[in-house]
């Protein structure tokens, strides 16, 4: 079984999940599920006990303290300091660079819960046989909604000998019409942005159809300097790096695209109402964080760091309390928190 290097990718703020998520202490860094923080379940899913390597995370400046207080084996990870985002093709970039060319990665984003940790175990070790072979592996979340927030992926042939496919193509965020015809085929999965190839292989498809990326990164790694556990790639030269998504850079080009079905209790987290679906409720579909008190209500999530919260004959509704920050929102509304003042000032 090849070694599979773990890859943690730490960008975005997490604006959608705000009062709890700010700039000084995004999504990533925080417990919202469980004790451990989602950047450092991250790590603990990918033990070396399972064939996983040192991880490598890709992180920028100003969330370097937060991913060293949270490493789970500090002497044995590599941290790459990004000096501004540039979106997560020179993100993997980076990460491919500082490894042998037939070395398989496992690209993870930082903020994604998974559940049956197992059943992501078994994914990996699957697509890692397929990456092996010079594929380049999505995860395809098998979908238990018709979702309009995610980007999905059509199911191609079978690869021989293996558990996976092709991929047939790579769908835009649909609408809801679309999502329920996709959920009706039973062929299509969602994309879950998490990856799996050879170092080498990344770089030449990346080189074939984003050259101008390809090339700017590596001027950036050629030039930076390592500092301990971190790696600091040219400030200048990272400036100038095109900002662009792994998928558009090269997953939605390149003829090497496969996917193994991956049904492991996975979410985003990528707003209130997806953690409350990720959290213990009770009988009425409540869920609580901290000093809570429901009467009557159902399908309310609440979250407060000090001041007891009590709702009353409620439904479909989150409240949160962080600091001196208040919000309340339906769960339909809940998409939309990112586009209030406070969580765009944070």
């Amino acid at each position: 079984m090849h070694l599979i290097v773990p890859v943690v990718l730490c960008g975005g703020s997490g604006t959608r999940l705000w009062p709890r998520s700010r700039k000084k202490m995004p999504k990533p860094f925080l417990p919202l599920v469980g004790s451990d923080t989602l950047f450092t379940a991250t790590l603990l899913r990918c033990p070396s006990s399972q064939g996983f390597s040192d991880p490598i995370i890709v992180a920028g400046t100003q969330h370097v303290g937060h991913v060293e207080s949270q490493l789970v084996d500090p002497d044995h990870s590599t941290i790459i300091v990004e000096p501004e985002a540039r979106n997560t093709a020179a993100a993997i970039a980076l990460a491919a660079l500082s490894l042998e060319a037939d070395t398989v990665m496992l690209v993870c984003p930082s903020d994604h819960y998974i559940n049956d940790e197992k059943a992501f175990t078994a994914a990996a070790r699957n697509a890692a046989l397929l990456a092996a072979e010079g594929w380049l592996v999505s995860f395809g979340i098998v979908p238990t909604a018709p979702e309009t927030g995610f980007g999905y992926l059509e199911k191609g042939d079978a690869i021989p000998g293996s558990a996976g496919f092709k991929v047939s193509r790579f769908v835009e965020k649909p609408d809801l019409d679309r999502a329920m015809q996709f959920l009706a085929t039973g062929n299509f999965a969602w994309n879950g942005g998490i990856f799996c190839f050879r170092a080498g292989t990344f770089l030449e498809e990346l080189g074939r159809h984003r050259p101008d990326i390809l090339r700017t990164v590596e001027q950036a790694f050629e030039n930076g300097h390592s500092s301990g556990k971190c790696f600091h790639p040219c400030p200048s030269a990272f400036a100038s790096v095109p900002s662009e998504s792994v998928d558009y850079a090269v997953m939605e080009n390149t003829t090497k695209a496969a996917m193994v079905p991956a049904e492991m209790g996975w979410s985003d987290i990528g707003n209130w109402s997806a953690l409350q679906d990720a959290c213990a409720k009770d009988t009425d579909g409540n869920a609580a964080q901290g000093h809570v008190e429901f009467l009557d209500c159902t399908n309310v999530l609440v979250v407060t760091d000090g001041p007891r919260v009590s709702v009353v004959g409620a439904s479909n509704l989150v409240v949160v309390v962080d600091g001196d920050e208040v919000m309340v929102c339906t769960r339909e509304g809940a998409q939309s928190v990112g586009k209030l003042t406070g969580a765009a000032n944070q």
